[in-house]
């Protein structure tokens, strides 16, 4: 009977090739995620609410740039309007997070094709 030297699981060379093969793509992945994670803080999304009254702008990184409140678009003739802006303010401001949780999910979506959902190794990813 012949024996069976480095050949684990019909990989040539055993688990060490193999082993050392993954390493190197999860350490692609974590350089891409790394480049990801730098082009979500210049990459941003803008939400309206209110037909235009309340505008924000935040980044991938979950950081508000900008929020524009169109005064013709505000009553200040009702009595409720400071409170009316202020409920559109944090409306527009959960949508934008909303919005940028989406757009860095998918990012890294692309990168890891799910893998990060595989329990123990999502460490390893650096999530």
């Amino acid at each position: 009977m012949a024996k069976n030297r480095g050949n684990i699981g019909g990989v040539p060379g055993g688990m060490k090739g193999g082993m050392g093969g993954m390493m190197r793509q999860i350490q692609k992945m974590q350089e891409d995620m790394q480049s990801a994670q730098e082009q979500l803080a210049h990459e941003t999304v803008e939400t309206t609410v209110g037909g235009g009254a309340v505008k924000v702008v935040i980044t991938g990184h979950q950081r508000v740039q900008s929020v524009t409140i169109n005064p013709a678009s505000i009553d200040t003739t009702d009595a409720e309007w400071v409170t009316d802006l202020q409920d559109l303010i944090v409306l527009a401001v959960n949508q934008a997070i909303e919005q940028s949780q989406t757009m860095a999910a998918q990012k890294m979506e692309g990168i890891t094709g799910g893998l990060g959902d595989i329990p123990g190794l999502s460490g390893l990813l650096g999530g």
